[in-house]
Order: structure tokens, then C-alpha cells, then sequence
């Protein structure tokens, strides 16, 4: 990955994080938080 497509990735995300906090109101921080404990949880079970 070059360096150009990983900072369109990073600022693709945090426009996506501002556009939920402004205009969408989905949550997306708090379900990916949740859904990221839940893969932690899956991942722990097969330790």
C-alpha cells in the first residue's frame, strides 16, 4: 500500500465518522466498538 492510497483510506474513514456525527446520526463509533469487543470475544474463545 503507498503512502497516497493509506491517507485516502485514513481521510475516506474520518469522513465517514464526521458525516454520521453531523447529518446520519447512526452511532458508528459505538457499533463498531461493540462489534469489535464481540470479534475479541470470538477470537479469545479459540486461544
Amino acid at each position: 500500500m503507498t503512502n497516497s492510497i493509506a491517507i485516502g483510506l485514513g481521510l475516506l474513514i474520518l469522513a465517514l465518522f464526521a458525516l454520521d456525527a453531523l447529518v446520519l446520526h447512526l452511532d458508528l463509533p459505538v457499533f463498531l466498538g461493540k462489534q469489535f469487543a464481540a470479534l475479541i470475544e470470538y477470537l479469545s474463545f479459540w486461544r
